[in-house]
């Protein structure tokens, strides 16, 4: 068994170290009030006991408290009172310091917790360790100045989730949906330097790169852009193109039909460097976080504005998809899957049934998801339905990152606009806490709801009012220079945080242990059904509710919980013991899932999950699980049609890994060994993690820098769908 200490280095668990702390509180009392060294003895083997229940690496924090409970249990007050009083003197001494040994275990690459915290973070590397060295004195400014203490409190008991803390401290928010148009149309400035309007399609596609750069280093979520807005490039290569070839054969009986020819294959050239610059660019660039760009790239027919530009799109689109079923060279030069750009296509009449016109792209989309997990896809459909604006028209756009979306809005010309807009952060809400504390008491649940939505939306408020007054000189890319307005210096950016223009999320997590434990059955059961979907309106009633009263677009989100699904399931643990069905595992259900053991298949899952989504407009991604299906592409197709006529935003799971030592392409397995999950290669039992890539769908996105012990969990438990 291991035991995680404060500073988040893990070590073998040591029964003596629990008897010693013992004996010294039971030396400081009277002689009659001891505890007897039996008694000792007896309380430190239960403790080992629960902690090895557990089936995880415990903290230190808990087992002090499972020592106090079995103090108590023994009737030793007097020692009991001598124990607790020595944790609240040194927990004085550390709060004097709170980041020394937080620090230090980063440098030393001795933080476990933190190593695993995020899955596409390698955190041996300079740039990662200073970005979370850098976080680390955010998260202790904010907690012990920027915060409501009952918040940050709430939020060190796993109640509610106050995300990116450590970036808190600045005026940054959550994530975009980058105004790639009017950059490239307009011209921008990077760096202090003028960019103007690119003059091929080659270099807007290097200047795109660059823009993603910069702002992954302004703001701390994902951010998205659209092919569509390269498209118009295409024609001005091509018409550069035929220039340099006129000029070529002038004066030769060359005829135009070779001409156009000798144009389009050199413009083919050029679109498939472009496309690479930007592959091979995004998964190579660190930001100042230390991690490549969280960017999706958005691929969309719909976009054009005439059949030039579609044409043209279509082209980018293919080859996109291409070079994203090529994948990239890891350091052994195999062809792996990298975690960006995220792809997502767009599944609409024009290509969606064998026989339409772009079914090709399509059909190539499925070859690509069935080897590399993407791209995903939105239903053009769906959407239209679900994301209408106040003039009754339905809109069909792309989420920021993973799949945080913007809520419909139109300008003060009338016209809808979504490129340009944010996500100002998130606070989630932990339903299974909400149900536990509830002790089933249906009246006792709504009004715990409820307090607990009121901490939600102070805290999301103090979020909000962080952002209030940010010059636009904090991040000229962002606030000046087009990625999402083009403020004034010394302006600030308040009028975007107000009316719709931009978006702050309340997340939720764990509805499918809310409603076993409520309920004694899963929301995919008729008879619990109607709680778990009270329980999603009743969330957004409290988002209307807010936005009515702050004139800010509050919205639902179905939070993508990577490391914290781990914290709220030890938190639970620690709060309420061990529930079968509800507790009883390392992590918490992301969002509205069904819960991954469950076995269903993908066309019923997909179909029950929509009606969730659909109750989930701040953001929200479905999945299947799905097996090794690059020679079933009919199959992927099938799934593809469904998602079109029956979900919004989907997205199919498979496995793309690579031993290193011995060459092994299949699925690298998850092994238990002493309480603790292990990644091993089932051909030569590798378990050298920076000798192995390993590729899994986290939350919505590819991670590929391995996940803590309760995503671990979660990952081995997955069930196929298909």
């Amino acid at each position: 068994m291991k035991i995680i200490k404060r500073s988040g280095v893990e070590v073998a668990f040591d029964i003596e170290k629990i008897v010693n702390a013992i004996r010294k509180a039971n030396n400081e009392v009277s002689e009659d009030n001891r505890l007897s060294e039996e008694q000792i003895r007896l309380i430190a083997k239960k403790v080992t006991a629960l902690a090895g229940d557990l089936n995880r690496a415990v903290n230190v924090e808990e087992i002090q408290d499972l020592v106090e409970n079995q103090i108590m249990d023994q009737k030793a007050f007097a020692v009991a009172r001598k124990y607790i009083t020595y944790r609240y003197t040194r927990a004085l001494v550390r709060n004097s310091n709170t980041t020394d040994a937080q620090i230090l275990s980063l440098i030393e690459c001795n933080n476990e917790e933190v190593k695993q915290e995020n899955s596409n973070k390698n955190p041996t590397v300079n740039s990662v360790q200073r970005d979370y060295m850098a976080g680390e004195v955010s998260k202790d400014l904010t907690r012990r100045i920027l915060l409501p203490p009952d918040i940050v409190e709430a939020h060190d008991e796993g109640l509610i989730h106050f995300h990116d803390a450590d970036y808190f401290a600045q005026h940054m928010h959550n994530c975009d949906l980058v105004n790639l148009e009017d950059m490239l149309q307009n011209g921008t400035v990077i760096s202090g330097t003028l960019i103007e309007k690119p003059h091929s399609f080659s270099t807007a596609c290097n200047i795109a790169t660059q823009i993603i750069a910069q702002v992954a280093s302004s703001q701390y979520g994902g951010q998205s852009i659209s092919l569509t807005h390269l498209a118009p490039f295409v024609q001005v290569s091509r018409e550069k193109i035929y220039r340099d070839v006129c000029e070529e054969f002038a004066g030769t009986d060359v005829p135009e039909e070779r001409i156009a020819a000798i144009t389009e294959k050199r413009l083919r050239d050029e679109i498939r460097k472009g496309i690479q610059t930007i592959q091979y660019q995004v998964v190579t660039l660190l930001t100042t976080n230390g991690q490549a760009p969280f960017v999706t790239v958005f691929m969309y027919l719909g976009e054009a504005r005439s059949e030039q530009e579609r044409s043209d799109l279509a082209l980018i689109i293919e080859e996109t998809l291409k070079q994203r079923i090529q994948g990239v060279k890891n350091e052994s030069g195999v062809w792996i899957t990298p975690a960006f750009p995220k792809l997502i296509y767009v599944l609409e009449e024009d290509n969606i049934r064998e026989g339409s016109r772009y079914w090709y792209l399509t059909e190539l989309a499925a070859k690509c998801t069935a080897k590399r997990m993407v791209p995903d896809y939105i239903s053009e459909k769906m959407m239209l339905k679900y994301k209408v604006d106040k003039n009754g028209e339905g809109h069909c756009y792309t989420c920021m990152g993973c799949r945080s979306f913007l809520t419909p809005y139109v300008d003060e010309n009338g016209k809808p606009k979504y490129y340009g807009r944010f996500n100002q952060g998130v606070v989630t809400i932990n339903l299974v806490d909400v149900a536990l504390s509830s002790g089933g008491d249906t009246d006792k649940f709504w009004k715990i709801f409820d307090e607990r939505l009121e901490l939600c939306y102070r805290a999301l408020m103090c979020r909000h009012n962080r952002l209030k007054g940010t010059l636009s000189d904090a991040a000229p890319i962002l606030w000046q220079y087009g990625a999402l307005a083009r403020l004034k210096k010394g302006e600030t950016i308040d009028k975007l945080l107000y009316g719709g223009y931009s978006t702050i999320s309340l997340g939720y997590a764990g509805l499918y242990e809310c409603t076993m434990y409520m309920t004694g059955k899963s929301h995919t059961d008729d008879e619990a059904k109607p709680f778990a979907l009270a329980v999603m309106q009743h969330m957004n009633d409290k988002c209307k509710e807010w936005k009515e009263k702050e004139h800010i677009d509050f919205s639902l989100y179905g939070t993508p919980l990577e490391s914290t699904t781990y914290k709220f399931a030890k938190a639970l643990q620690k709060r309420f013991g061990i529930i079968k069905g509800v507790t009883d595992k390392n992590y918490i259900t992301n969002s509205y899932h069904v819960h991954v053991s469950e076995k269903i298949d993908a066309f019923t899952k997909l179909k029950f999950e929509s009606e969730f989504q659909q109750l989930s407009p701040g953001g929200a991604i479905s999945y299947v699980e799905v097996p090794n299906m690059q020679n079933n592409i009919p199959a992927v197709l099938a799934v593809m049609q469904f998602i079109y006529d029956n979900i919004m935003y989907a997205e199919l799971n498979t496995k793309s890994d690579y031993c290193q030592v011995c060459g092994y392409d299949g699925e690298i397995q998850i092994v238990e060994e002493d309480g603790k999950l292990l990644w091993e290669c089932p051909h030569c039992h590798n378990r050298d993690q920076t000798k192995m890539n390993v590729a899994r769908r986290t939350c919505g996105y590819i991670g590929t820098q391995f996940w803590n012990q309760g995503r671990t969990q979660e990952i081995r438990d997955r069930v196929l769908h298909l």
